[in-house]
């Protein structure tokens, strides 16, 4: 028996790191988990157990085809990850308004129209679930734009929890630190500028190492089951102690 069995769950952003670990989780407790992402050939590795769309959270009518396809199934929603999101550097006198407007449209316009447009799909009880980062309360050289964008979620989470609190629905933001993922990486131009980006983020880590995809999806986890039952509107810190030591 998994602790989500007979449950059906949506991940966006779910073709890699993060998302990708997460979707592997809530499947391997049972559930029926919907995913999403713009790299079909990422889309079509995922098998019995998945539901697979390929779409971007920053366009409405792709939105509109995944809960098309969850209404099609009929069992609603009851885990709700809104995952999708990225970023990257540009120093203040560096920011472009296209830097702007994308970083804002994926990142805060897609939460908002991934959960809006979920709300006549969600069950009675579900959890609704946003990646955040603890840089909504750090600071990083050129990565400003990403930061805003990023509070402006944890600012959503509060917000739509009380909002959603009467239909027994819990929202929750997970805030990871430096985690392994190919995202991160790719922040750097080459493989070397990479290995010392992720060195250096380590350095500032109290635990002194990266996080995993791993460790990010048993925190997913927790707050998609009844475990969790007694929290909403908090925002968890999975960084290594990055933004509490």
């Amino acid at each position: 028996m998994g602790q989500l069995d007979g449950k059906t769950a949506l991940v966006t952003g779910a073709t890699a790191g993060i998302g990708l670990a997460s979707a592997r989780r809530l499947a391997a407790e049972g559930a029926h988990v919907f995913v999403t992402g713009r790299r079909k050939e990422a889309l079509d590795e995922f098998g019995e157990g998945f539901t697979a769309i390929q779409a971007d959270v920053a366009n409405p009518d792709d939105l509109d085809r995944v809960y098309a396809a969850i209404a099609e199934r009929g069992k609603g929603l009851d885990v709700l990850y809104a995952n999708a999101g990225g970023g990257e550097f540009a120093a203040l006198a560096d920011i472009t308004w296209d830097h702007y407007a994308t970083t804002f449209n994926t990142n805060v316009g897609g939460t908002i129209f991934t959960v809006q447009k979920a709300l006549p799909h969600l069950n009675e009880g579900a959890s609704v679930i946003i990646t955040s980062s603890n840089i909504d309360v750090k600071a990083a050289p050129a990565f400003s734009v990403y930061a805003a964008t990023k509070a402006a979620l944890r600012s959503f989470t509060r917000s739509w929890a009380a909002e959603l609190v009467d239909r027994k629905i819990r929202v929750n933001a997970i805030a990871p630190g430096p985690i392994n993922t190919p995202g991160l990486s790719g922040l750097a131009g080459t493989p070397e500028d990479a290995a010392q980006l992720l060195k250096g983020l380590a350095s500032g880590v109290p635990m002194a190492r990266l996080g995993t995809p791993d460790e990010i999806a048993d925190t997913v986890l927790f707050l998609a089951t009844p475990a969790s039952a007694y929290v909403t509107g908090s925002e968890i810190y999975v960084d290594g102690g990055a933004s509490q030591v």
